[in-house]
């Protein structure tokens, strides 16, 4: 246990979380000698963040603004002859202002930018052609019109009509926070820089872009600047939960071949090495189990995809996109999640597993350049940090690497005006036995002689993971501020502890979590500093499925009084597993129960918090945002609801305009400061409970 801590700071407020810069994923000059990242700014009073482009050498040295008009100018990339900067916006340019996201271009040495694109859709996202002279982008598009300008036509005609309701006869119709564009699909298109020209490459060929998808990863450009590569659902009903599979189309015919296919396997992320002769791919063998972890996968270009193709195929852990080859193509990079931190990792061909590069905390992205990376990475202690990193070669065995370089000070100001308290790693013995990883989070002024409340930070998910990373969200800090000893269980089915870890809550869902987190407050109430009367549990998502079952579930304590868990908070949880069958991950969720509720309802609903409503008697303020698609407010509102009717002491928070998350600065704003009351209110010495049920 960390000793007192003395501070004169105050504790991180939710304030000053939302003045601190956030930063986006790097890219590198060709020669590696600059970066370029997107960097957020938000301001609580106009409610509103404006993103401007920042480049910074790599050698070290000041920082330089790049763009100053634009409000939200992101996914920076340098040309391949580093003269240009591209990336996207919406501004006002020679008297237009863009309706959707458009491309621009930024000379290097700074001046002004130029928009390159006027195309009606927008744009999601790009990767330059290797000379420079085009792109590759992609974009939701009319399937049946023709060119940019039948675009234009369906676009215009789109935005005249005046009824405003959503019709389709398409399974995957939404997703995440938004409806899916009615009628349109995900295109690639090829934009000439020096016309103007847009084509669309799939146009007529009833190709599409996996619709959960779009951004850059899911297609790559052939270092020959002729072809490109991508990934697709080849299903005539396109679903979440598909298989995908690799195809490469020509630029000049259009014409498309198969370049990897296994009925068994979900193929996806293609990157090109750098002579063109390999693709590497991320390979998860669903054949096996519907949420298998994906692998890294080398084949050559014009091979076939099989099982051997797989490097490391022991090592059990899960492998991000994008990937990225290293400059002589003897080996690729990619983060992967281990033990609640996501380090970067090198893999050489052929290597039984791969060497961990960058160690977590947390990266969140990086880039190469030669030999030059850059990395973007966080911890518990502070917001994401560029890093540069030589990956030249050792001269000497004995010679010591050069430690990385840190490139930025943007938040160093404000984070030297607050204290941020210690953080402890533990391990507890959970379900069936199993070691299982706890974060502690004190607050700032911490004496282990006095005792301090607890608080349950239950992660999402489920395969998510509660880690070494600066949240915005659920900042620990933040909600350690009032005094409370926050933990963060990696229950059963988190992610970066394996395979069987990840996979062994499938249809009983509940049991082993709750077992875990259990086992989490009983190491906790068995330390001298924790005051068993005064604990606390809260999530979101399918955390706040977990509060929710355990409301349910969880008895009383010894002393009648004073239940377990004084209070709960609840965030956008699962309350009802039949209802949530409106949620857009409903092709999955069957396979999550190991039922279908028309085929076996008893075993659906005894996984369902809702079925176990006679039993809830804990205090819980309920939140949900209106536009949350992967966990319906229904689900809200009806648990809000049922503590009413059962007389249980119930707040809801509930956002008409936030989805999934809470994302605007004055409703994060009165969702910390909701929360932070809900705990203080509860802080109370016990009251009995209410006569009766409401009427």
């Amino acid at each position: 246990m960390p000793a007192k801590t003395a501070t004169a700071q105050p504790p991180l407020d939710v304030a000053t979380l939302w003045q601190l810069h956030r930063l986006g994923a790097p890219s590198l000059s060709p020669d590696g000698q600059q970066l370029v990242c997107a960097v957020t700014r938000y301001d609580m009073d106009r409610n509103q963040g404006r993103t401007a482009l920042w480049r910074l050498p790599v050698a070290g040295g000041a920082p330089r603004r790049l763009t100053h008009c634009g409000d939200k100018d992101g996914q920076p990339a340098w040309s391949p002859q580093g003269d240009q900067i591209a990336f996207i916006a919406r501004r006002e340019q020679g008297g237009a202002l863009d309706a959707t996201p458009q491309l621009y271009t930024l000379p290097a040495a700074g001046g002004e930018a130029l928009r390159r694109s006027q195309f009606a859709p927008g744009i999601e996202a790009f990767k330059w052609l290797p000379d420079g002279r085009g792109l590759v982008f992609s974009a939701w598009v009319w399937p049946d019109a023709r060119g940019a300008a039948g675009q234009a036509a369906a676009h215009k005609a789109f935005k005249a009509r005046q009824h405003s309701g959503y019709a389709t006869s398409e399974a995957f119709y939404r997703y995440w926070d938004r409806n899916l564009p009615q009628g349109r699909r995900l295109h690639l298109l090829l934009l000439d820089l020096a016309s103007g020209r847009v084509t669309d490459l799939f146009e007529g060929s009833g190709l599409e872009l996996p619709r959960d998808g779009g951004g850059s990863d899911s297609f790559d450009v052939h270092p020959g600047g002729r072809h490109v590569a991508f990934h697709h659902d080849p299903a005539t009903v396109p679903l979440l939960g598909n298989r995908c599979v690799v195809s490469e189309i020509d630029l000049r015919t259009r014409k498309t071949r198969s370049l990897a296919v296994h009925a068994d396997w979900d193929l996806g992320a293609p990157c090109y090495s750098p002579d063109g002769q390999q693709l590497a791919l991320v390979a998860a063998h669903v054949g096996r189990h519907y949420s298998a972890q994906g692998q890294l996968a080398v084949l050559p270009r014009g091979g076939v995809f099989t099982p051997a193709a797989v490097q490391a195929p022991g090592w059990d852990r899960q492998v991000n996109a994008p990937l990225r080859w290293a400059a002589d193509g003897a080996s690729l990079l990619f983060t992967a999640e281990d033990r609640g931190r996501c380090p970067l990792w090198r893999l050489p061909l052929g290597a039984a597993e791969p060497e961990r590069l960058v160690p977590g905390g947390w990266v969140q992205a990086f880039d190469l350049a030669g030999n030059t990376l850059v990395t973007l990475a966080d911890s518990q202690q502070h917001p994401a940090r560029l890093h540069a990193h030589d990956l030249h070669p050792k001269v000497h065995p004995a010679e010591s690497a050069r430690p990385p370089r840190r490139l930025d000070r943007f938040n160093d100001t404000e984070l030297a005006k607050v204290a941020l308290g210690a953080v402890q790693e533990v391990a507890i013995t959970g379900a069936q036995g199993a070691p299982v990883q706890m974060w502690l989070t004190f607050p700032p002024g911490f004496t282990p002689r006095r005792k301090h409340a607890l608080l349950q930070v239950i992660h999402g998910g489920p395969h998510a993971a509660s880690g070494d990373t600066f949240s915005w969200r659920w900042n620990p800090h933040v909600l350690a501020s009032q005094g409370h000893v926050v933990a963060q269980v990696n229950y059963h089915g988190s992610s970066g502890f394996g395979f069987d870890f990840k996979t062994s809550l499938v249809g009983r869902q509940g049991e082993l979590e709750l077992q875990d987190i259990e086992a989490g407050t009983d190491w906790l109430l068995a330390q001298p500093w924790a005051d068993a009367k005064r604990v606390f549990a809260s999530g979101g998502s399918y955390g706040g499925f977990l509060v929710a079952w355990m409301n349910g579930h969880v008895p009383s304590g010894p002393d009648a009084r004073y239940p377990r868990y004084r209070a709960y908070v609840c965030h956008a949880g699962v309350f009802d597993r039949v209802a949530t069958f409106s949620a857009d991950s409903w092709p999955v969720r069957p396979k999550d129960l190991a039922a279908k509720y028309w085929e076996d309802l008893p075993k659906v609903l005894a996984q369902s918090p809702h079925a176990f409503a006679a039993q809830m008697r804990t205090p819980t303020l309920v939140v949900h945002g209106a536009q949350d698609y992967r966990v319906p407010d229904c689900n809200g509102l009806a648990y809000y609801n049922t503590l009413k009717a059962l007389g249980v002491d119930a707040r809801l928070l509930w956002f008409p305009d936030e989805n999934h998350w809470v994302l605007k600065p004055q409703n994060s704003r009165q969702w910390y400061g909701e929360f932070l009351a809900w705990l203080q209110a509860q802080d109370l010495p016990a009251r009995r409970p209410k006569a009766g049920p409401a009427r």
